[in-house]
């Protein structure tokens, strides 16, 4: 087995590679089950799923692998914050919709998914693995996944969200980096100097933690899988290189501006979601940089924007779209899941000697 390790064995994986949960349909049951087939662990980002789509994704990896896979949900927080956007931003999202082409102050409907449902199908279907971000799992969700001898994952940004995550009950613990693309996962208010690099983050959470941690956060190739061992992980935990994948579900427009974007290209937004979330700049986010104290918070201006960002993928405007991304996309690579597993290996090995 390939640099064996505590991770690799509970999870049941022969490569410490794990596919990160991207939500919004990047995370297809193709590029699952692909990640999963090569011998990492591919994992479905069901944030976004109702319990009934969920079931339904599941059964379709399951259909086309055997092999272990993970599902990753957000952990619903408590209302805080607004609710409704102020004026300015308003404004700004309706001369958007005019410009899209659709209805000015839509009715929001369903602002989220309800988690229990959720929950459920994840229980029901008894997934090998379950990840989740932005919180602690309650305790008797966690009770019956360790009575299934499903393996739980949580998300820290901090080294106290690290010994929270711990304490709570989780198999391991993944450490997200600064870097890293699409929504942070931080969730303890009284840390609001979250944006720890992974380089400093991996071996203090190391040093703190007896479950193993994962490296996620701007790792594109060998040199970041090697340099996460080196620090004290034992795996990693890959986004976009895995949304540039061909399986990936992603928007053409959104692998062509990660794949072209510069390591200053990619910032913080609250813009599209309403929660801190790395991405390639475009005008939509310039446009509400100067109004974020007036964004409604998450979820609420996740659902306020999803017109938006549905027109906007139709037409084709990727200046209106949520293209999440990490600060290395540049290093980006455009093959199947499968190849990019194999490439990943072989960059690793030859570094850490393991030929």
């Amino acid at each position: 087995m390939w640099i064996a390790s505590e991770v690799t064995r509970r999870l049941g994986i022969d490569l410490p590679i794990i596919q990160a949960g991207m939500a919004g349909g990047t995370t297809t049951p193709e590029l699952v089950a692909a990640v999963s087939q090569a011998g990492g662990l591919g994992t479905l980002g069901a944030g976004y799923m109702s319990g009934e789509q969920i079931r339904a994704a599941i059964r379709a990896i399951r259909e086309l692998t055997d092999k272990p896979f993970g599902v990753n949900l957000f952990i619903p927080e408590e209302e805080s914050g607004r609710t409704a956007p102020g004026e300015a931003v308003r404004q700004i999202m309706n001369e958007t919709r005019r410009r899209l082409g659709i209805p000015e102050d839509p009715e929001l409907g369903k602002v989220a998914e309800p988690f229990e449902e959720q929950m459920a199908a994840v229980l029901e279907e008894r997934v090998p693995v379950f990840s989740f971000t932005f919180g602690l799992l309650d305790k008797r969700s966690m009770a019956e996944c360790k009575k299934r001898g499903i393996v739980v994952m949580g998300t820290a940004t901090t080294v106290r969200e690290g010994v929270a995550l711990e304490a709570s009950g989780v198999d391991m613990v993944v450490a997200q980096g600064s870097e890293a693309g699409g929504h942070r996962g931080s969730f303890l208010p009284d840390s609001p100097n979250n944006l720890v690099g992974l380089m400093a983050l991996i071996p203090q959470m190391a040093d703190r933690l007896s479950v193993p941690v994962i490296a996620a956060g701007g790792i594109m190739d060998g040199r970041g899988i090697a340099a996460a061992f080196m620090l004290g992980a034992q795996a990693a935990q890959l986004g976009t290189a895995f949304l540039l994948t061909e399986e990936s579900g992603a928007h053409r427009l959104h692998k062509q501006a990660v794949l072209s974007a510069s390591d200053e290209e990619t910032v913080l937004t609250t813009a599209f979601s309403g929660k801190a979330a790395r991405g390639v700049n475009n005008e939509f986010m310039r446009l509400l940089a100067p109004y974020a104290e007036d964004i409604p918070s998450y979820p609420a201006q996740n659902a306020m924007t999803r017109d938006i960002r549905q027109a906007a993928s139709r037409q084709e405007r990727s200046e209106f779209l949520s293209m999440w991304a990490g600060q290395a996309g540049a290093l980006g690579r455009t093959l199947s899941a499968g190849q990019l597993v194999s490439k990943l290996v072989e960059e690793t090995e030859s570094l850490l000697g393991k030929r």
